[in-house]
């Protein structure tokens, strides 16, 4: 998991894009944002990822990405 809250850009995308690349086949990683991710949700299409987004109630945004055809 990605806390991302908190920290300023680029880092949460910089610290998502680097787990991605680790991330093992099967396997979700989950990120918490503090606003909608625009730039990560067009890389991840372009890159074959599928995301799940959620809306907490404290306003976090939890993303659950998955890479797509696994």
């Amino acid at each position: 998991m990605i806390d991302g809250r908190g920290l300023s850009p680029p880092e949460p995308l910089e610290r998502t894009l680097a787990a991605l690349e680790r991330l093992p086949a099967g396997d979700e990683l989950t990120v918490l944002l503090e606003c909608r991710p625009h730039p990560l949700f067009a890389i991840l299409k372009r890159t074959g990822y599928s995301w799940r987004e959620t809306v907490l109630d404290d306003g976090t945004y939890e993303i659950r990405i998955q890479r797509t055809g696994m």
